[in-house]
């Protein structure tokens, strides 16, 4: 059974016939196959969303399948149930599960006790269905409309700026590792990368810079990248957490040390004035709506595959 619970979860090769689905997907919308006809995916989230929640939904419509959104009070979870037996009784239900919740670990325990792919949707540690489309997004713009996307990434440098202890940048640390990219992060001590993406990522033979400079990050950055600086679960911590990300606010100033033509990206929600300024976000080099939409296709190309892979 295959899963995609974190980035490398998919080959470089299957990343690349990705993208393309997605590519085609996008083209076609409305007009393409339905492999998801029939069948009725769980959707579980015990974190609220837009974007995800939304894209999600509409993508499993669109592959032809039925979208069965579970917030964690409508299951027994909630009330005590193990991971194990919701994995076991939801696959004797449903096709698949998308699942939005705190613990990395959970997903993996839910992808071990069931007979179903288990598609992480956010966790605390890692995001990887937002890296892929956002990689998705520069790639269109860089090799065109009938290019070699996963060839147009390759030894290019992302720079992440703020938390980069969080699930994006670990997403980046490993996205970066699988297409073929570099990363540089710059955030305040104490917010440097874990030792368990650390960990991971030297498992898999992937690299990172962290550098407390802004400015030494983003030299010859191809993308320039923030998020928000307090998630959730983190209100308390809001306004000692914006005094110490201040510096690693993402200004005119700072985006125009990145290379001339760099993309600025976001995963949405901003909040203009605190990680990013609104010059920043009025760029006509900002593409934070492009990644929203291309969420949509890329995710309904990671549904196919798994559905495709399954069988």
């Amino acid at each position: 059974m295959r899963h995609f619970i974190q980035e490398t979860d998919f080959t470089r090769a299957e990343a690349a016939q990705i993208f393309a689905l997605a590519r085609r997907y996008k083209r076609e919308r409305g007009r393409h196959e339905q492999p998801l006809a029939g069948q009725t995916w769980a959707m579980i989230f015990a974190k609220s969303s837009t974007r995800t929640r939304v894209s999600f939904e509409v993508g499993i419509h669109e592959l032809g399948g039925k979208a069965l959104f579970l917030g964690v009070n409508d299951i027994q979870l909630s009330r005590g149930e193990t991971i194990d037996d919701t994995a076991r009784v939801l696959s004797r239900f449903i096709h698949g599960i998308v699942i939005r919740t705190f613990k990395q670990d959970d997903l993996a325990e839910l992808a071990q006790h069931g007979h179903v792919p288990v598609v992480n949707a956010l966790t605390d540690f890692l995001h990887p269905c937002q890296i892929y489309a956002d990689a998705f997004t520069a790639a269109e713009r860089w090799a065109g409309p009938a290019g070699d996307l996963m060839a147009s990434l390759a030894g290019r440098k992302v720079a992440f700026l703020g938390d980069t202890g969080f699930n994006i940048a670990n997403s980046w640390i490993l996205g970066a590792h699988l297409f073929g990219m570099k990363v540089s992060l710059a955030g305040p001590p104490g917010c440097e990368p874990g030792p368990e993406i650390s960990k991971l990522a030297g498992s898999l033979g992937g690299c990172f810079h962290y550098t407390a400079d802004p400015f030494e990050a983003v030299a010859g950055a191809d993308i320039v990248y923030t998020d928000v600086w307090t998630s959730m679960g983190q209100e308390k911590e809001a306004e000692a957490r914006r005094r110490r990300m201040l510096p690693y606010q993402v200004t005119a100033k700072l985006f125009a040390a990145a290379k001339p033509d760099a993309l600025f990206m976001h995963c949405l929600p901003a909040h203009a004035g605190e990680e990013v300024t609104q010059e920043v976000l009025d760029n006509p080099r900002c593409v934070i709506f492009d990644e929203t939409e291309n969420r949509l296709h890329v995710q309904k190309a990671i549904l196919a595959t798994l559905a495709r892979l399954r069988t």
